[in-house]
């Protein structure tokens, strides 16, 4: 029999919340430290390449490495070795835990090699079917391209495994600064060496950046004992490939629906797919500062409250991390309708990249957005039926979301003619279709997530966005006509001009509305500069 919705107090719904932001807070520093160094790379490459015919071949190419290691390894991390390895390092099995991790990180080196020499043969191939949109010429660029990029994977792997072992350990410090230093390694390739290589440059520059990102971790690792070792009968690689064999198939359905969006792209004109590429970074990073933060946070505190009896605990966890995700989100949204196109301009439009790709980049943005709120909620989604054991259900979901992408996408781009903004409408009804599907078995898993405030934090927190929109556009309005000179500058003083009005609408919003959550995040991140004050001292 399933409980039934019993409204959790707000009180308690501030300590679950303030629970989950403090474990966020740390994740959210490095997320938003990546992001920043996000934009400076794109910066960089839209000034060297803007959204050029090499930038296409690239944005295709970049995907190989990405879904390959997503596939093999990626996807393991959350779902099967931080569970597993997390029971060694609570239990205080040393010795155990650095024989898996020495297992682990050879056999991801073996294998990674060999996949490596598989593409480098491949790499004609492989060409052809992400992008057989391209011409010969292209086609020529992309094959070097992929075979300069595929060593980077044995870097990814070695990361991977290593990242799974610092969260087992509660560290979290060295893989929150990983990320940033990937993207120094891809500035530094498109600074120096792009002027005599060219493209190629960005290829070589994934692979300075994931060693850079290995390097960073590996201090983590100090103080265990490991060593090459292949023990494939390791009772732990059973249960973690029981675990991880659904989300194997996930991955390939999902990286299917890449590849086929990757060649219809390539299909739909010119410079789609750098746009789509620039449109794409824009919405991850909101999902990146808040969802994939606040997943990865909760994960350890729902994997603990997967017995019967804590079934209410868990509802309320989960809905403690919707509750963060909503009043984030909504906000982000708002703001890039509004502040986008300023953001576009004082980000990317320099050098090579032109005021029509800021409109087109804008143009798209405005297309993928509507998925946006609905692929933040689904993450923590995903990670509650990863806490629980359960890694089929989401496979299923995600076949059925690829399902409605292809049902959409070819019909809007080609049927109906209206070219790569029907692949771009069909993401966002692939996100949604997701979403939706992952809300409604989660219901029938755990019973209803009534009663934790859900509702009336996504009303309020939309009310206050709307509020903080209103407040931005004005502020838009009224520092052009104060402020009519055109430039980078000029864009960023509108950026901070709107986003200030913005922010203090909102927040002003929220306190007016009674939502707990913004207080709550704001005594946590007082409490951590207080912490890192007085280490400081």
């Amino acid at each position: 029999m399933a409980d039934s919705p019993v409204p959790t107090p707000p009180s308690e719904r501030s300590t679950v919340a303030r629970g989950v932001a403090a474990s966020a807070i740390i994740v959210a520093m490095g997320q938003l430290l990546s992001r920043v160094m996000g934009l400076v790379r794109e910066t960089v490459l839209s000034g060297v390449f803007g959204s050029s015919r090499q930038m296409d071949s690239f944005a295709v190419v970049s995907a190989v490495p990405d879904m390959v290691y997503q596939l093999l390894l990626g996807g393991m991390v959350s779902a099967a070795l931080v569970p597993v390895l997390s029971e060694y390092s609570g239990r205080g099995d040393r010795e155990e835990l650095e024989r898996l991790a020495s297992i682990l990180l050879t056999g991801s080196a073996v294998i990674f090699l060999g996949i490596i020499l598989i593409l480098e043969v491949a790499a004609p191939l492989v060409a052809v079917v992400i992008a057989s949109g391209f011409d010969a010429e292209l086609q020529q660029l992309t094959t070097l391209l992929i075979r300069l990029i595929v060593p980077s994977l044995v870097f990814f792997g070695a990361w991977g495994v290593t990242v799974a072992v610092l969260y087992a350990r509660q560290q979290f410090a060295f893989p929150a600064m990983a990320a940033a230093v990937y993207n120094l390694g891809v500035i530094l390739a498109a600074l120096f060496l792009a002027p005599r290589l060219e493209a190629a440059a960005l290829s070589l520059g994934v692979v300075l950046g994931a060693s850079l990102q290995l390097m960073i971790v590996l201090p983590g690792l100090r103080g265990l004992r490991l060593r090459p070792c292949l023990d494939l009968r390791h009772p732990a690689l059973r249960r973690i490939i029981i675990l991880y064999m659904p989300v194997i198939a996930s991955l390939v359905v999902s990286n299917l629906g890449i590849v086929i969006d990757r060649n219809l792209a390539s299909r739909a004109g010119q410079q789609a797919l750098s746009w789509m590429r620039y449109a794409t970074f824009l919405t991850q990073l909101p999902l990146g500062l808040v969802s994939v933060a606040i997943a990865t946070a909760s994960l350890p505190t729902l994997a603990r409250l997967t017995s019967e009896e804590n079934r209410p605990h868990f509802r309320r966890a989960l809905a403690g991390a919707l509750r963060l995700v909503i009043v984030l989100v909504a906000p982000a949204c708002v703001g890039l309708i509004i502040l986008g196109e300023a953001g576009i301009r004082a980000v990317l439009e320099h050098g090579a990249f032109t005021a029509a790709d800021t409109t087109a980049v804008m143009r798209t943005l405005l297309f993928y957005l509507p998925g946006l709120p609905f692929a933040a909620i689904d993450q923590p989604i995903v990670f509650a039926f990863y806490a629980r054991k359960d890694t089929v259900t989401p496979v299923l979901v995600g076949i059925a979301g690829v399902c409605a992408y292809l049902l959409v996408g070819p019909l809007l781009a080609f049927g109906l003619g209206i070219g790569y903004i029907g692949l771009v409408i069909a993401n966002s009804v692939q996100l949604t279709t997701h979403c939706v599907l992952m809300w409604i078995m989660l219901q029938r898993r755990v019973g209803s997530m009534a009663g934790h405030g859900l509702r009336s934090t996504t009303i309020r927190a939309g009310l206050a966005s709307v509020a903080a929109g209103l407040a931005m556009a004005a502020a838009l309005g009224v520092t052009r006509r104060v402020l009519p000179s055109e430039g980078a500058m000029a864009e960023v003083t509108l950026l901070l001009i709107g986003g200030g009005a913005g922010i203090v609408t909102y927040v002003g919003g929220l306190a007016l509305l009674g939502v707990e959550e913004m207080a709550v995040l704001a005594q946590t991140v007082r409490r951590r500069l207080r912490q890192l004050a007085g280490s400081a001292e």
